[in-house]
């Protein structure tokens, strides 16, 4: 898959394509579907697909300080799409200048005059131009005008509830990381760096990796959670804890998993981690001892859940 960043970084000759335009935050179910139906498009046609996004989020520009907790990087966000079959992935830096583009002048900038499109694909509640003034009648209207077809597909839901980033945004706030990996078809997934910690983990028998988030990532609730810990392509089970450690009278929030059965030196890598499942709430124990004894029932909770 070839990425680019911003509309000049397109090669010379770039011919029609299919293409799909959003944030695609988290890339769940209901972008998949979107994704899918443009790459099913383009072999239809025997045309690459795209995907539009952008960077930063919309809402950082047009209200700044209110950036979205942010689901996946965008990297990560790259590397999902490109698993789905996706021919070009197209970062669009969002400026002053691309927030104050009128609905027609985004049409043909960036679908017309770079990526040439020859259809393009959008959720029916797709929004875009100065304001969000242009919706899916407005590009319908827009592609008779300039020569390109225009499919809206109905959101995905489920029991009535729409999989949106907004909803698994919530889901992942409240810690339900079950719900939030129903809507985004696999674990929600943070990055980072592992950083040095206390070191309290080690001297109570269970040694952590204290993970340093990228900015704005979107953190389950305060609490224990089982899933993976990601790390040279291994996804290796782990007891992961969010939160201020209470017992130590902490104050700064930290991401600390416990990797069952490997004793490794994380320090200075990469990571990921993805949640499971929730165990508890974050709790204050009245000295080591329950702790640690508390600490011994969620990895033999973990090593239940996650086989």
């Amino acid at each position: 898959m070839q990425r680019w960043r911003g509309l000049e970084a397109v090669p010379t000759g770039w011919g029609r394509s299919v293409v799909t335009v959003g944030v695609f935050d988290g890339v769940h179910r209901g972008h998949q579907q979107l994704i899918d139906r443009a790459v099913a498009r383009g072999k239809e046609r025997g045309l690459p697909t795209v995907v539009v996004t952008f960077d930063p989020h919309p809402a950082e520009l047009v209200r700044p300080g209110s950036h979205p907790a942010r689901l996946t990087s965008l990297s990560r966000r790259a590397d999902l799409v490109a698993e789905r079959g996706i021919d070009a992935f197209c970062v669009l830096p969002f400026t002053v200048e691309l927030s104050r583009m009128d609905p027609a002048e985004f049409a043909h900038e960036v679908l017309v005059d770079r990526l040439h499109a020859a259809a393009v694909v959008v959720g029916d509640n797709f929004r875009f131009g100065h304001r969000a003034a242009g919706d899916l009648k407005t590009l319908t209207r827009l592609g008779q005008r300039f020569g390109f077809e225009v499919e809206g597909l109905d959101l995905i839901t489920n029991d009535g509830v729409t999989f949106s980033s907004t909803y698994i945004r919530a889901c992942i706030d409240a810690g339900d990381v079950e719900a939030a990996s129903a809507a985004l078809g696999r674990p929600h997934r943070i990055d980072g760096v592992v950083v040095h910690g206390d070191r309290r983990g080690r001297e109570l028998g269970f040694p952590t990796a204290n993970v340093a988030c990228s900015p704005y990532s979107a953190l389950p609730s305060d609490g224990i959670y089982a899933g993976r810990f990601v790390h040279s392509g291994r996804l290796l089970p782990a007891a992961i804890s969010i939160g201020t450690n209470p017992t130590f009278s902490g104050r700064e929030r930290t991401v600390e998993a416990y990797v069952l059965d490997v004793d490794e030196d994380f320090y200075g890598h990469e990571v990921s981690v993805d949640f499971e499942y929730r165990l508890r709430g974050q709790e204050t124990f009245d000295g080591v001892e329950p702790l640690i004894e508390q600490m011994h029932r969620d990895v033999a909770r973990c090593r239940e859940l996650l086989g």
